[in-house]
């Protein structure tokens, strides 16, 4: 028996499928389909040659992300890479609907080559519960030394904490004991531009030119229709998303370039780098014989000291 199914029936019934994956994993559905998906799909490195990650193009405004890794690792160690997107989480931003809901956050991370995502079995149960149940995913096939997370609540993963593997040079030929970089990214909040260009209903609405407003007519849903009334006679229409509100009134007069609409924006992007060396144990076994002879030799030159004091002492007496 064969069974037939439309394209129409086959792609509805994946988005209900994944509209009810998006409430089980308890993700907002509204944002299913936002970062970091746009990113890899788009873009084969997320860090560009200029040293920008590419989440920058999206989400435009500037915010600061912070992270925080050990100074130095052992080879084939689990440590932790501590990411923290700080903002006010009493703001709320604009949702796809147009209405007002809580901050999502995402991260990067881009690892030095060969350093990985910690396996599960070498994930202590005190770092299982500093992780918090989040869930992270490489990059792509290709990049396995870069992770992406998100979006996830902001309220509850504000700060993430990754578990890292060090390579180890011994099983690794590529592996070298040097100073490593390591580049982060964490965003807040949705961003004000898609992959494909257009803007989102997250960001500031302006005139397509100048004239004399003629009529803004707004639906249920929430979205504006103003017409522009230019020099030549022309019309022309702006349509606006439902969300920013609306800042110019009927028979207005405005320039090109004007707002139309506040920036409901209230999240952003923000990108950091730091370093880490994978330091070889020999190197620190090492530089403790060197500490521990200085200190004999300290001792020894005090003791010398305190003998040569006592034959001069006995030689006065005498």
């Amino acid at each position: 028996m064969s069974i037939r199914i439309s394209l129409k029936q086959f792609i509805s019934k994946s988005i209900k499928c994944l509209f009810l994956c998006g409430i089980f994993l308890g993700i907002n559905p509204q944002n299913v389909f936002s970062y970091p998906i746009f990113a890899q799909q788009n873009y084969e490195n997320p860090r560009e040659p200029n040293g920008r990650l590419v989440c920058a193009n999206c989400h435009l405004a500037q915010k600061p992300v912070e992270i925080e890794v050990p100074q130095s690792v052992l080879p084939d160690t689990v440590f932790e890479a501590i990411v923290k997107i700080p903002y006010d989480q009493q703001v709320q931003q604009v949702l796809v609907n147009g209405k007002k809901g809580s901050l999502n956050v995402g991260a990067v991370l881009i690892l030095p080559p060969n350093f990985q995502l910690a396996p599960k079995d070498r994930i202590s149960p005190e770092l299982k519960k500093r992780i918090n149940r989040l869930s992270f995913q490489p990059y792509s096939a290709e990049r396995q030394n870069i992770l992406v997370v998100g979006p996830v609540p902001g309220n509850k993963y504000s700060e993430m904490v990754f578990p890292i593997l060090s390579p180890d040079p011994n099983k690794d030929k590529n592996v070298s004991y040097l100073k490593y970089p390591l580049y982060v990214g964490g965003n807040r909040g949705r961003g004000q531009v898609y992959a494909n260009g257009s803007k989102s209903n997250n960001t500031v609405y302006t005139a397509p030119t100048a004239g004399k407003i003629q009529s803004i007519n707004i639906n249920q849903k929430g979205e504006a229709d103003i017409s522009i009334l230019n020099e030549t006679g022309d019309l022309i229409s702006q349509t606006i998303p439902a969300g920013p509100q609306i800042i110019v009134k009927q028979d207005q007069t405005i320039n090109v370039d004007q707002p139309l609409t506040n920036n409901p924006n209230v999240g952003g992007f923000g990108q950091k780098d730091t370093e880490i060396v994978l330091q070889n144990p020999v190197r620190l076994q090492g530089l403790l014989i060197f500490f521990a002879s200085i200190l004999l030799t300290q001792i020894f030159l005090v003791l010398k000291k305190k003998q040569f004091e006592k034959v001069q002492l006995f030689e006065m007496n005498f």
